[in-house]
């Protein structure tokens, strides 16, 4: 037994690569070609496999390590002849122990070269599926040549993409492809045979010779492969370049036309960056080899976002059937199982639609669940119920929900506030606008009553009475449903017990009201009859944390069972 360190391969070229997984540990007994570490750079990432097997003594590194090659890695035990002298002799074992280490790496070094030169003129080959990494049944997702293409040693004849990586596969030798027995969707593995080549072996030309034999000896950057590390195991981790001197990316991310349903190409970095900034990959124009979306290509698209706040989005239409990785909807023809008809959606049934699913998108939303004891507030209203009308005015439960709201903004004023576009800065408002949900044959519109703080329930409810009979008539102006605070969805006229309303962006929270019912609530001595209103305060945890929501319903409660509060 002897001793030996594992060192990181050729990476293609990369520097400072973060280690992503560390896959073994001391004591572990692991194969040739088993995962040692993972790694990830800016394009891909890879597993670097142990060239030999043998037991784990020591690992050098740890995850969130940056290694280049040639850096420590494992020290591994391995097995080696001789292991008498080695014991008896320490003074010989530091010259057998490099001797036996370089007996595995003699043929991977000269297999190429001599499968090439073994007879003159020209010969067919096959053409194999290098090593993997240790990765099984990689999918084939772009196939780059065709029966009877011309190729160069080196250039890509198939694209494969795993769980962790794309990544794509150089032919080995110059030639012309005889026949190609792959296509896209096909699942591969290392060795499988995906065609032949007709290449030109010793006798033919001399610059064809001197170039199928500097071929494995470099990677696709002109340097010299690691002594340690076949070219087999170097190929996965080519880097996809990105074209130098593309002039304005962002232009040409303006002018770019979405991909519909084609199958997207990038890195595990790439996608995480996408799903971080919420980019639909399919709407980016890609820069790299082979439609290869790279990060600056996420990076160009996000820089032309929002220059264009304000306008039509290219992936507006797009943005209801999938986004940011989701699975789209698939089309269903719904006349296959009985008679059907299609109409379109209303002006005002897109506009919600489109603004519900943004706000959806782009809110985390959490909900806070709470009872108010309505009591005496109902006993109230009803009171005085003819005096309001003697003044014109309908006074239902909701106008006193407008003002308890009003009221609670004033004392919570981090409820009153909007998140701007980066995301870093918070507008607060010295205003108090409510807006109420209302309920229209054409779709939801929400008019807004402004400085409701300021004004008297029977005001309120006048003006409420007034926007209300506007939205059913279409007449509502954009002035009197814009610049809202705070909205309330009340569903207690129709039913129900609570309910999860999506936040009415760019505020932060919304009231969901349900139907008030008659419940049984102890008092400390016995239960009696109370008429309790569910409440659902749904809120934009980016700007409100759940004990500032806890504290305000329970605050709104307080109000509506006693709504003298309001004179405090």
């Amino acid at each position: 037994m002897s001793s030996e360190i594992i060192k990181v391969p050729d990476i293609g070229g990369d520097t400072d690569v973060e280690i992503i997984e560390i896959a073994v540990s001391e004591g572990d007994v692991i194969e040739a070609e088993d995962t040692l570490i993972t790694l990830e750079s800016d394009k891909a990432s890879m597993d670097v496999p142990a060239p030999k097997g043998g037991k784990v003594l020591k690992v050098l590194v740890k995850e969130g390590d940056s290694v280049s090659e040639g850096d420590d890695i494992v020290e591994l035990e391995v097995e080696g002849g001789g292991d008498e002298k080695q014991e008896s002799s320490s003074d010989s074992q530091p010259e057998e122990a490099p001797a036996k280490q370089e007996k595995p790496k003699e043929p991977s070094q000269e297999q190429k070269p001599a499968a090439k030169k073994a007879a003159g003129g020209k010969q067919t080959v096959d053409i194999k599926v290098p090593d993997l990494g240790g990765s099984d049944s990689v999918e084939i997702i772009d196939v780059a040549v065709s029966e009877g293409d011309e190729v160069e040693a080196e250039d890509t004849l198939i694209t494969l993409e795993s769980d962790k990586a794309s990544m794509d596969v150089p032919s080995p030798y110059s030639g012309k492809i005889v026949s190609f027995t792959v296509k896209e969707g096909d699942t591969v593995s290392e060795g499988d045979v995906i065609g032949q080549m007709e290449i030109v072996g010793e006798g033919g030309d001399d610059s064809e010779d001197a170039q199928e034999e500097a071929a494995p000896e470099q990677d696709p950057s002109g340097k010299a492969l690691s002594e340690k590390t076949p070219p087999e195991q170097a190929q996965p981790s080519k880097p996809a370049e990105s074209p130098a001197g593309t002039p304005s990316p962002e232009a040409q991310m303006a002018a770019y036309k979405p991909r519909d349903g084609k199958l997207v190409h990038a890195g595990p970095a790439v996608r995480m960056l996408a799903r971080e900034l919420g980019v639909d990959l399919g709407l980016v124009k890609p820069s790299g080899p082979k439609d290869r979306v790279l990060k600056e290509d996420v990076q160009s698209y996000v820089k032309q976002a929002i220059a264009n706040q304000g306008k039509a989005q290219p992936g507006a239409a797009a943005a209801g059937t999938g986004g940011a990785g989701i699975p789209p909807i698939p089309e269903v023809d719904f006349s296959q199982f009985g008679e059907v008809e299609e109409k379109p959606m209303g002006r005002l049934l897109k506009m919600g639609a489109t603004n519900l699913h943004r706000s959806w998108l782009n809110v985390p939303h959490v909900t806070q669940f709470d009872e108010a004891d309505i009591t005496e507030l109902e006993a109230f209203r009803k009171a005085m119920k003819a005096e309001a009308e003697a003044q014109g005015a309908k006074l239902t439960p909701l106008p006193f929900m407008v003002k308890a709201c009003a009221f609670a903004l004033r004392k919570f004023p981090q409820f009153n506030v909007s998140l701007k576009g980066d995301g870093e800065t918070l507008v607060w408002k010295n205003y108090v606008h409510i807006g109420i949900a209302v309920d229209t044959p054409d779709g939801l519109m929400v008019p807004v009553v402004r400085n409701a703080d300021n004004k008297s329930l029977i005001e309120i409810a006048k003006e409420m009475a007034e926007l209300g009979k506007k939205a059913q008539t279409k007449k509502l102006k954009r002035d009197e449903m814009t610049g809202g605070c705070f909205t309330i969805s009340s569903l207690g006229s129709i039913g129900g017990t609570a309910f999860t309303p999506t936040v009415n962006a760019p505020e932060v929270a919304i009231l969901g009201v349900s139907k008030a019912q008659m419940k049984p609530v102890w008092d400390g001595s016995a239960f009696q009859p109370r008429l309790m209103m569910p409440l659902s305060l749904s809120y934009d945890h980016r700007a409100i944390n759940g004990a500032d929501a806890a504290r305000f319903t329970a605050f709104l409660a307080d109000v509506l069972s006693d709504i003298r509060r309001l004179l405090l």
